[in-house]
């Protein structure tokens, strides 16, 4: 549970970030970045808002340009 507040709060700082970002702050893996994400949207605390280009991933033999979903929290006026 403890990691989950500490995304909730990463989020909350940011007001918006891609998965990729979320993971590197808060030094998690891609995945469990995006389970706990998804967690989060489940419980209603966080929406999935539009998906960015991430600019390519560093580790990615492609270099391609990938699409990653941008989250940020719900407010009690959404």
């Amino acid at each position: 549970m403890g990691k989950l507040l500490q995304l909730r709060d990463a989020l909350a700082l940011l007001g918006q970030a891609d998965t990729p970002r979320l993971s590197a702050q808060l030094n998690l893996s891609v995945a469990m970045t995006e389970a706990m994400l998804e967690q989060l949207v489940s419980m209603g605390q966080v929406e999935r808002i539009a998906d960015a280009p991430t600019g390519g991933c560093k580790h990615c033999p492609q270099k391609r340009q990938c699409r990653a979903p941008v989250y940020r929290l719900v407010t009690a006026g959404r």
